[in-house]
């Protein structure tokens, strides 16, 4: 097992990886596998970015996220010019059900929901707006409704497991109650954790996922 100041370092240097980021901005600090991250970026994509790396990262098991974004006085917009961007944004994207997902902006933080049938379209109504200018934070409470009724197989889970390069499927344990999943066992990064979490939701069928996979 890494100690603090490995871990630091892998996560330092992958941090310096992200071309998207200048990684003087971001502070580390590490303490028994959780990293904290601080500083302040000029944009929302920067501050995903950093999480993004350091959730690669083998080792980190929880991540603090204290980092603030600051557009300065040239890029300002108010809560209506970002909800307006995020529409826009949304009609560009054939993804993104548009029609079926609200959105609410408090502050530059943009609150979506709604219902929607596939998890991908979640995640991209989420991620045609994460570089807009203007977005502090977006808390994504849209929610699944497949409109398949059939029970979910525990096959195809286990063989989308198998097939991703970066999980070891021999780890997991895959639990089915009709169209809910239950993962348990060990992964080692948190990157490996929401990755295998992904592949459960995007079974035909899957209206819920409890992923319960320990990051050692």
């Amino acid at each position: 097992m890494k100690n603090n100041l490995e871990l630091q370092e892998d996560v330092q240097n992958a941090i310096k990886w992200e071309p998207s980021i200048n990684s003087s901005e971001i502070g580390v600090a590490v303490r028994d596998g959780v990293v904290t991250l601080s500083g302040t970026v000029d944009s929302y994509s920067k501050k995903l970015a950093a999480e993004r790396a350091t959730k690669n990262v083998i080792g980190v098991r929880a991540i603090a996220e204290d980092i603030n974004i600051h557009y300065g006085t040239t890029f300002i917009k108010n809560d209506t010019e970002v909800a307006s961007e995020v529409l826009s944004a949304w009609k560009n994207d054939w993804e993104v059900p548009d029609r079926q997902i609200k959105v609410r902006v408090e502050n530059g933080w943009v609150n979506l929901e709604g219902e929607v049938i596939w998890m991908f379209q979640k995640q991209a109504a989420k991620n045609a707006i994460t570089n807009l200018t203007g977005v502090k934070g977006v808390t994504n409470g849209i929610t699944l409704k497949s409109e398949s009724k059939d029970t979910v197989e525990k096959e195809d889970i286990t063989r989308a497991l198998d097939r991703n390069w970066s999980i070891n499927g021999h780890d997991i344990k895959v639990e089915v109650n009709q169209n809910n999943v239950k993962l348990t066992g060990k992964v080692h990064s948190i990157y490996q954790m929401e990755e295998a979490g992904r592949l459960a939701w995007n079974t035909p069928g899957v209206n819920h996922v409890e992923n319960e996979l320990a990051v050692l």
